[in-house]
């Protein structure tokens, strides 16, 4: 005897018919748009001013192009309704997004790293001006990326991939205008590379954090703000619940946390309140405590995990 219930209520996750990122559709086209130009104009300035740190500021802009990118094909994805085979639709596509995110940016933070180590021992000639000039436009056009961003990048890992990534460039573009400000000045060349060795290592570590997040979602961790232990005791403190198993909580995407559990209760509770008033006493002790978007419990008698244990052998 058993009895599924699905509970669903309101919360500041995904809106009504989307995920999380849906939200922020608007918002990452614009921040693409911006990524794309500036990208386009600190190439150009790279090559006339021959500077290593404005190419390598436009080669993170270009990850952040695709990944901005790939946020938004995500979305598309993520939005397609359920199938009989996918019955949670393409939600995750959004957390394979984020993950190809992180390798991109791993991948542009390594070359980075190379390439200001090549140019300690090889120097170039930088052009402390004109980089200040391509820097400074870089950093402005990160500002109002990062301001459209700000707030999406804490409800969703596909939106905090993209802020993050922009985050990076826009120390990275001040690092290239300190940088050319360093050669205008004193005429000390080696601030150029000194200055990609910066952007490689804030890079990198900030991408290691979204990553260890996005593998959580993948492994199908508990939600980082639901205690396992404090869900059980809770369950359990309910009159007439003698045990709580096959506990599960999980994140299908941002802001689609899950839980399903099997409720043992005894029978002459079941009896005198019923299957509904037990549920529904179940949905407020979790929705009281816990930001879990969907539970689902199945409720048993005394004796049935035995006998689900018989049957499984």
């Amino acid at each position: 005897m058993g009895a599924g219930h699905d509970h669903g209520h309101a919360h500041s996750h995904a809106p009504a018919g989307g995920t999380a990122t849906a939200a922020y559709v608007g918002r990452l086209r614009v921040a693409l748009s911006i990524t794309l130009t500036v990208m386009v104009v600190e190439i150009v300035g790279g090559i006339v001013a021959d500077s290593l740190a404005l190419v390598a500021d436009a080669a993170h802009m270009a990850t952040d192009a695709l990944g901005l990118g790939m946020a938004l094909l995500a979305i598309h994805f993520a939005n397609r309704p359920p199938t009989g085979n996918r019955t949670f639709g393409y939600a995750r596509a959004e957390i394979l997004a984020a993950l190809a995110n992180c390798l991109l940016l791993l991948g542009v933070g390594g070359y980075v790293l190379y390439e200001a180590i090549q140019r300690f021992v090889t120097p170039a000639d930088t052009e402390g001006g004109l980089t200040i000039v391509f820097g400074a436009i870089g950093l402005v056009a990160n500002m109002i990326s990062l301001t459209l961003l700000m707030r999406g990048q804490k409800e969703s890992l596909n939106v905090r991939g993209a802020f993050l990534e922009v985050a990076a460039d826009a120390l990275g573009s001040l690092a290239v205008i300190v940088a050319a400000a360093v050669i205008l000045t004193t005429g000390w060349q080696a601030a150029d590379p000194i200055a990609s060795l910066v952007i490689g290592l804030m890079i990198v570590p900030r991408t290691f954090k979204l990553l260890r997040e996005t593998l959580d979602v993948l492994l199908e961790s508990a939600p980082k703000d639901v205690d396992m232990n404090e869900v059980r005791t809770h369950i359990l403190a309910l009159d007439g619940v003698e045990d709580v198993h096959d506990l599960h909580a999980w994140t299908i995407t941002s802001g689609m946390p899950v839980l399903s559990a099997h409720v043992v209760v005894r029978s002459d509770v079941l009896s005198a309140i019923g299957h509904e008033k037990m549920l529904h006493e179940l949905q407020n002790c979790l929705g009281d405590h816990f930001d879990v978007e969907h539970c689902t419990f199945q409720l048993e008698p005394v004796g049935h995990a035995e006998h689900e244990a018989h049957l499984c052998h």
